[in-house]
């Protein structure tokens, strides 16, 4: 996953300020798992899309 594709997608989650007063390693896994969860949405409409 790229670096700007993780910052928009923890910006939407709102826990963006955590990775930047803590890292990436800050975050909680639950949030991390909610980051890898929206990708996936992500990618999924991507798909979808490029199908029609």
């Amino acid at each position: 996953m790229s670096n700007d594709l993780k910052v928009e997608i923890a910006k939407e989650l709102g826990f963006y300020d955590t990775v930047q007063k803590e890292g990436w390693g800050g975050i909680k896994s639950r949030d991390a798992g909610n980051m890898v969860k929206r990708a996936v949405q992500i990618a999924e409409e991507s798909l979808a899309e490029n199908k029609k």
